[in-house]
């Protein structure tokens, strides 16, 4: 693993080591912040529910327009103004109490997101080149690193306080900025409008003419982008991987504590199950990919992918046949093992599908106008995610109410196998390798 991030050229290998600085700080704070709202603060529940609804909605709302934006004025001024944007975001949770003032820096820490993660993508895609592939692979084991890292720190941190855990992130994303400023080299795509209408207007354009255009380029690129039916069509396939991968956070840890309680057996099963998650990805994610690679194209790598995360459900299914122990090893055993099998199977088809599905978001925008596709894409699935979650969460209510625990377990891999069958059928048709011609004609 150590020789193929030396094989990347110095953008790329900071882009990998960035996103685990990134996941590092965002975690050590994230899952202990409704702690300190709802504890610390006193704030009621619906209040803990709103701030951290706010990060939420202005992260995903405005992926698109981070996108864009990052198309237009280049990638690094992105990741740059995101990480400055997350360090004042952060510090300020940690310094403030009014709740007019959370909510700003709650805003600012979603809307940080929106600006850097399209444009890092985009970035690092630009930078591998050929072995875009490989290159994110290997960014998703930084990426998880960070993500089993940063709350082990945190807990350590706010055991200390939580202002200490707030004021180290957002130290930590000020040493991002300042090492992105000064490291990381400009790049941005070169197909963006804002390049095309300077190159028009220095060939003689009046400026009413130029401003016009420029107007007109500020709503171009979500129109080609909008209007990119493949990608469209892949996008809304693929929000079934994000549902069924969320899960981790929402559904494994109930049933955990469902059937183990939420003693001290609960809350061990629970970070048992993440880093069975985390280590696995770590420790295997390229050699996953490499082994897909070699043997089936993108689209039945995806297909495959999202098949073996809807499978993942199964083990839950199967238990739920089975009669619960009173207590003791057996209900431990219950309440631990399938969850964690379904995180492992989790944790493999995401293995599959993340390379080859950010290679074909790349592939299906013709290379042009990357971070708005990534952008739109993440909008799309963040949506599809809190649909997916209310409706996950009312199946999770109705299966306690009627006594069918099954109920669930059935539905989320249902869910799977319609979007495995979906990525099938994209592929069988050839819309998920379309021709530059077709590409053209769908963007306008």
């Amino acid at each position: 693993m150590l020789t193929q991030f030396r094989s990347y050229e110095r953008s790329a290998r900071l882009l990998m080591v960035n996103q685990f600085t990134i996941n590092l700080g965002f975690y050590m704070l994230m899952p202990y912040l409704a702690a300190h709202l709802s504890g610390t603060l006193g704030l009621a529940g619906w209040l803990v529910g709103l701030v951290l609804g706010v990060r939420n909605f202005s992260q995903q709302g405005m992926f698109l327009v981070g996108g864009a934006l990052a198309d237009r004025f280049g990638y690094k001024p992105l990741i740059v103004a995101g990480c400055v944007l997350r360090t004042l975001g952060f510090a300020t949770l940690g310094l403030v109490d009014s709740l007019s003032a959370l909510l700003a820096a709650s805003a600012a820490t979603g809307l940080a997101g929106a600006l850097f993660n399209p444009a890092v993508r985009a970035y690092l895609a630009a930078s591998a080149g050929d072995r875009r592939l490989e290159a994110f692979a290997l960014f998703n084991v930084f990426y998880q690193a960070g993500i089993l890292l940063g709350p082990l720190v945190g807990m350590v941190l706010t055991g200390v306080n939580f202002r200490v855990t707030c004021l180290v992130s957002a130290g930590i994303f000020a040493l991002l900025s300042i090492v992105q400023i000064r490291a990381l080299p400009a790049r941005g795509d070169e197909s963006a409008p804002d390049a095309a209408a300077a190159d028009e207007s220095a060939t003689g354009e009046s400026a009413a003419d130029d401003a016009g255009r420029r107007r007109a380029g500020l709503l171009s690129p979500w129109r080609g982008v909008l209007g990119n039916r493949p990608f469209l069509l892949f996008s809304g396939a693929m929000i079934g991987s994000y549902v069924l991968s969320f899960q981790v956070y929402l559904a494994l840890p109930l049933e955990v504590r469902r059937l183990g309680g939420e003693g001290e057996f609960g809350t061990a099963a629970v970070a048992g199950m993440f880093a069975v998650s985390g280590l696995s990805t770590i420790l295997c994610q390229t050699r996953v990919t490499r082994w897909c690679k070699a043997r089936m194209t993108a689209g039945r790598a995806l297909a495959r992918g999202l098949l073996t995360m809807g499978l993942a459900f199964v083990p839950l299914l199967a238990a739920t046949a089975l009669p619960v122990p009173a207590g003791g090893l057996g209900r431990w055993a219950l309440a631990a093992v399938p969850p964690a099998l379904c995180a492992l199977l989790l944790a493999l088809g995401t293995m599959i599908t993340y390379p080859f599905e950010m290679d074909t978001i790349v592939r299906l925008s013709g290379n042009r106008l990357v971070a708005t596709h990534y952008g739109l894409y993440n909008t799309i699935c963040g949506i599809g995610i809190t649909l997916g979650n209310l409706l996950t969460g009312a199946a999770l209510d109705a299966s306690r109410s009627a006594g069918l625990p099954a109920l669930p377990w059935i539905a989320l891999p249902a869910l799977g196998l319609a979007c495995s069958a979906a990525l099938h059928g994209l592929h069988r048709t050839g819309r998920l390798a379309p021709s530059s011609a077709k590409l053209e004609a769908a963007m306008g």
